[in-house]
C-alpha cells in the first residue's frame, strides 16, 4: 500500500466523523480512525482501521501513534481533528471539571494528536483539517465552554499553518453550522430553539437558515475532503470555510 494515501480521523464514530471516514474510504484512501466510544454504532465502514482511545489523554495519544505508526511509514497525508464534546448549560452553572473536559477534548486533543503525528505528516506533505464551528464566530446562550474551544481552534489553525508551512504541511479549518447529528439533537434540549418535540425543534431551527434546512453530515465531510486533498486545495492554508447554509450571512436583528 505504498502508493495509497492515509488519513487519520478523530471522533470517527459521530455523525460528521463517520461520514468523513466513509467519504475518504470511497475516494480510495486508507482510513485510520479513533473515537472514545468502544463500540461505535453504526459500526465503522468495512476497511476502516478503528481503535478506541481517549485522545485528550497524552498517554492514549502515544498509544494511538504506536498503533498506526507501522502503517504510515511512507507518510500521513491528512489528519482530520474532528473529535468534540459539548456541554449545554449556563456558564455560571458549568463546573471546572466540565469546562476542563470540553477544552481537553476540543482543543488539547487536536494539539496532542497533531504534535504526535507531525513526523508522518511531514513525510507525506500532509494536510491538517480542524473541525471548528460557527460558534467560533457567533454563538448563543448556554454553550459557552464549547464556543470558547471552537474559537481557540481557529487561532490554533492559523498558528499551525504558520509554523508547519516550511515542512509542506497545510492547515485549515471547517466551521459547520447546524448539522443533523446526535450532537445537534442533544443541543436542542436547550431553550434557544422553541418547539415541542425534537423534530419540531429541528424544523424551527432550519427555518432560520437561509437554505431552510439542516446540513447532512456528508455535506460537511465534502468540505473536509476538499481541504484535505492537495489535488483540490494545494494552495490553501491558514484558512477557514464556513458551511452553515447562510446562517451567518444575515444580521441577527433582521
Amino acid at each position: 500500500m505504498a502508493d495509497k494515501k492515509f488519513v487519520l480521523v478523530t471522533g470517527a464514530a459521530g455523525g460528521v466523523g463517520r461520514a468523513t471516514a466513509q467519504l475518504f474510504l470511497d475516494e480510495g484512501w486508507q482510513v485510520l480512525a479513533v473515537d472514545v466510544i468502544k463500540q461505535p454504532a453504526p459500526s465503522m465502514p468495512s476497511g476502516v482501521s478503528f481503535v478506541s482511545m481517549d485522545i485528550s489523554n497524552p498517554t492514549d495519544v502515544d498509544k494511538l501513534f504506536e498503533t498506526f505508526s507501522h502503517q504510515i511509514n511512507n507518510g500521513l497525508h491528512a489528519l482530520v481533528n474532528n473529535a468534540a464534546v459539548q456541554i449545554t448549560k449556563p456558564l455560571v452553572e458549568t463546573t471546572v471539571e466540565e469546562w476542563d473536559r470540553v477544552h481537553a477534548v476540543n482543543l488539547r486533543a487536536p494539539f496532542l494528536v497533531t504534535k504526535s503525528f507531525y513526523s508522518p505528516l511531514k513525510t507525506g506533505k500532509g494536510s491538517v483539517v480542524n473541525v471548528s464551528s460557527v460558534h467560533a464566530l457567533a454563538t448563543s446562550a448556554e454553550i459557552g465552554a464549547y464556543a470558547s474551544t471552537k474559537g481557540g481552534l481557529l487561532a490554533l489553525t492559523r498558528a499551525m499553518a504558520i509554523e508547519f508551512a516550511g515542512d509542506g504541511i497545510r492547515v485549515n479549518a471547517v466551521l459547520p453550522g447546524a448539522t443533523d447529528t446526535p450532537m445537534l439533537e442533544a443541543g436542542l434540549t436547550r431553550d434557544h430553539v422553541k418547539g415541542g418535540g425534537l423534530q419540531q425543534r429541528k424544523k424551527d431551527l432550519a427555518s432560520k437558515i437561509l437554505l431552510k434546512r439542516l446540513a447532512a453530515p456528508e455535506e460537511i465531510a465534502r468540505v473536509i475532503y476538499f481541504l484535505a486533498d492537495s489535488a483540490q486545495s494545494g494552495y490553501v492554508t491558514g484558512q477557514s470555510i464556513v458551511a452553515d447554509g447562510g446562517a451567518l450571512a444575515r444580521l441577527s436583528i433582521e
